[in-house]
């Protein structure tokens, strides 16, 4: 059932994922024991009710159909899992490490997003002082 959306409304559904996912985290300040799957289901339900067209142009038959909740499971596990392996770049590894060791701090990250995340921490607390 999801394979057979268009291409545009998947990419919109990923998008939508994705973006929910980084705020969800970034609320969490990326804490992983304060992860609960069914928070981030929530803020992402609430971020396609109010953000996300491809919710409103998708049919109310598609919507409740218990398949297509299943499917989208599987597309939000999917989505999260590239997006927290995908590796930071060397230019954020080295800005961080430049920060870090500016301000005396040594926060630990992982992925891509959550080294963005930090960056913008860290040039936020470099401001301040």
């Amino acid at each position: 059932m999801f394979n057979q959306l268009s291409s545009g409304t998947k990419i919109s559904i990923t998008r939508s994922i994705k973006t929910a996912f980084e705020q969800y985290m970034a609320k969490i300040s990326w804490d992983e024991e304060k992860y609960e799957l069914q928070n981030f289901v929530q803020l992402w339900r609430t971020y396609i009710n109010e953000s996300a067209s491809w919710f409103n142009n998708l049919d109310d038959q598609i919507k409740n159909d218990p398949k297509f909740h299943e499917e989208l499971a599987v597309k939000i596990n999917e989505t999260i899992e590239k997006i927290l392996s995908e590796p930071p770049t060397e230019e954020q590894m080295n800005e961080i490490d430049s920060l870090q060791k500016d301000l005396g701090t040594d926060y630990d990250y992982s992925c891509k997003v959550e080294a963005k995340f930090l960056l913008d921490k860290l040039q936020g607390m470099a401001k301040k002082n």
